[in-house]
């Protein structure tokens, strides 16, 4: 089974997902995408349009990671 994510944070079709596993915490980045038959899909892979959703996603997420740091301190 796998744990749930912690936190997303999302802006547009670009999500980030954050995971905690024993205090160390990683980030998923990912795009969503309706595919052919109009099912939604996610990817990790970005294009030129979504680079600076991504980098505004990215950030929030660092800064939320540093507060849980600082918060445990």
């Amino acid at each position: 089974m796998t744990k749930a994510p912690i936190h997303k944070i999302r802006l547009g079709l670009t999500t980030a997902t954050i995971w905690e596993n024993n205090g160390f915490y990683s980030v998923d980045l990912s795009r969503s995408y309706k595919d052919a038959n109009g099912t939604w899909q996610n990817t990790t892979s970005f294009a030129h349009p979504d680079l600076l959703n991504l980098a505004k996603c990215a950030e929030p997420a660092e800064i939320w990671i540093a507060r849980q740091a600082n918060a445990n301190t």
